[in-house]
């Protein structure tokens, strides 16, 4: 029997493909069509820019933070979302696409696909999976992948809603040499961020010289200043200190360390009511959280617990009562008001 030739190879493939993809079209999540949201009269045609990564496994997170975005927002047809999902999974793409275009119709947005299988070799091995997930790492390529037309944009991650209008977290002032705002916790340890092999090699340990106090800043709520990025090349920067973690183990947290050692006491501050972080509790075991002191204006179920998961279970957190609301998950016993 003669040996298959390489269009039959091909075909095999394609077939498979083609059944991958029907069966994760067929097991994909349902949502609700959200409402329609409208401009108040005094609104100006400045955009609003947001990013955010995409993936089937945190799209019921991503879906509600979208809604909440809108329905808070005094001008929500300005708002422009640039949505980042893995390359390597093109049927999961459409899933992503087809899923808003039909839960927000009317929603201006844009998937760009990211090589994550390149940014897979530069990642190394963090204390949970989950946080190793190349898309995790779609914000350090955000100037690269978002034409040059976009100037600034909001980073969001996909556990979390706003219960205020994004537009005052976008209009964040920065100065000359600031290239990202968010909020500053200094509170917290920061050496714990990083190894002691690090804190030990004195040329490791001068890279925060010079600079104001370093702090603590979580990077899944940023304001972005995408041209000062670009100019000073910080995707290349960030990059180095990967390629050096690789080598010598100098922290164990997944993507934030980087950012914490390229930015860390040179960013914008925010205030705290821009993330109210950590409701998802730690990274192992996800208990349930209190709300820090103060106003909020943003929720974030960083950590292990995710509220959709837990509700799921029946075993959620109190505080996961206040993204229900934005849950447009469409059961299959669900009525309609």
């Amino acid at each position: 029997m003669p040996p298959p030739s390489p269009t039959s190879f091909i075909c095999i493939l394609l077939f498979f493909s083609t059944i991958s993809s029907s069966y994760a079209a067929a097991t994909a999540p349902r949502f609700k069509e959200a409402p329609e949201f409208y401009n108040s009269p005094n609104c100006s045609h400045d955009a609003v820019h947001i990013a955010m990564a995409l993936d089937v496994t945190y799209l019921r997170g991503s879906m509600a933070a979208i809604l909440s975005v809108l329905q808070h927002s005094s001008c929500p047809e300005n708002v422009f979302f640039h949505f980042v999902s893995a390359a390597s999974q093109p049927s999961s793409a459409s899933i992503l696409n087809l899923s808003i275009s039909t839960s927000f119709p009317y929603l201006k947005f844009r998937i760009y696909p990211f090589d994550d299988l390149t940014v897979a070799g530069l990642i190394s091995s963090s204390i949970r999976t989950a946080l190793d997930c190349p898309l995790n790492y779609a914000r350090n390529y955000l100037p690269n992948l978002l034409p040059p037309s976009v100037r600034k944009v909001v980073y969001l991650d996909s556990d979390l809603v706003l219960v205020d209008d994004i537009a005052e977290l976008a209009a964040t002032p920065m100065s000359s040499d600031e290239v990202l705002a968010a909020p500053e916790y200094c509170n917290a340890n920061f050496t714990t961020y990083f190894t002691p092999t690090f804190w030990s090699n004195p040329s490791l340990s001068l890279t925060f010289a010079g600079r104001r106090k370093p702090c603590y800043f979580n990077t899944g709520v940023m304001v972005i200043d995408l041209e000062r990025w670009r100019a000073g090349d910080y995707t290349r920067k960030i990059e180095e200190w990967m390629e050096l973690q690789k080598r010598i183990r100098i922290y164990e947290l997944g993507s934030l360390p980087p950012f914490l050692l390229v930015f860390a006491g040179n960013i914008a501050p925010v205030d705290h009511k821009w993330n109210q972080h950590g409701l998802g509790g730690d990274n192992f075991r996800g208990l349930c959280r209190d709300l820090h002191p103060g106003p909020v204006s943003l929720l974030h179920w960083s950590g292990k617990g995710k509220p959709w998961v837990r509700l799921d279970a029946n075993r959620p957190c109190p505080l996961d009562a206040l993204w229900a609301p934005y849950d447009l998950l469409q059961t299959p016993f669900a009525l309609d008001a």
